[in-house]
């Protein structure tokens, strides 16, 4: 339980990955105006991060990487090996496809019971399809977790590291979103209003996240 817990304070806060990996700064910017904004955005992250590695890592392991475990090695590998079977070379398409469909979730539940908030992300609802951060969890619970002996320890690190991921996600959007609120009361020079003094803001968050380097050795 204490690996656990060092994993997911290390994903949230030592490698958070807006702030520590830089991506996932599109929505991140682009969403960060106004918290209930941020909320919302934030919370479909969360679970789009963590379904995505939940999926992302059963379909690796049991579909795709060429290993005894591979469902098509186990039903059609009469008399050949579990090499004959290796279609990691899909991975990233794989990965895009099973985050499109649960962003295609996301968007049907906000468009049915929250319309104000599906009206206000806008564009940026369906960019978590591309969003960097998303993808890269996926890539990274598999090169992390993937060909662990234990399945069901790699399955509930990849699970953990995903939700950490999005709750780092949904940190650094709420406590952005509240200082460009307080921003929008103040006076700003003209040449730093916008994007800016948003991304002055971002650099200086990340040097305050990097006080947590080390945290969890």
């Amino acid at each position: 339980m204490q690996s656990y817990a060092v994993l997911f304070i290390s994903i949230v806060l030592v490698n958070n990955f807006v702030l520590a990996k830089f991506l996932g700064l599109c929505p991140f910017i682009g969403v960060s105006k106004k918290i209930k904004q941020a909320v919302g955005m934030g919370g479909a992250v969360v679970f789009v991060m963590t379904m995505a590695s939940a999926v992302s890592w059963v379909v690796s392991r049991y579909l795709l990487a060429p290993t005894e475990a591979n469902l098509f090695y186990v039903f059609m590998g009469q008399g050949r090996t579990p090499a004959d079977f290796d279609f990691t070379y899909l991975t990233t398409i794989v990965f895009i496809l099973v985050i499109a469909t649960l962003v295609q979730l996301v968007e049907m539940f906000l468009m049915k019971m929250l319309p104000a908030l599906y009206d206000a992300l806008g564009i940026y609802l369906p960019l978590i399809t591309t969003n960097c951060a998303v993808l890269g969890v996926a890539l990274l619970n598999i090169k992390d977790f993937g060909m662990l002996q234990n399945a069901a320890d790699g399955f509930v690190r990849t699970v953990l590291q995903g939700f950490g991921g999005g709750v780092g996600f949904m940190l650094v959007i709420l406590l952005m979103s509240g200082v460009r609120e307080r921003l929008d009361r103040i006076e700003v020079p003209a040449a730093l209003k916008g994007a800016p003094i948003a991304f002055i803001c971002a650099g200086l968050m990340a040097l305050a996240f990097m006080g947590f380097a080390g945290l969890g050795q």
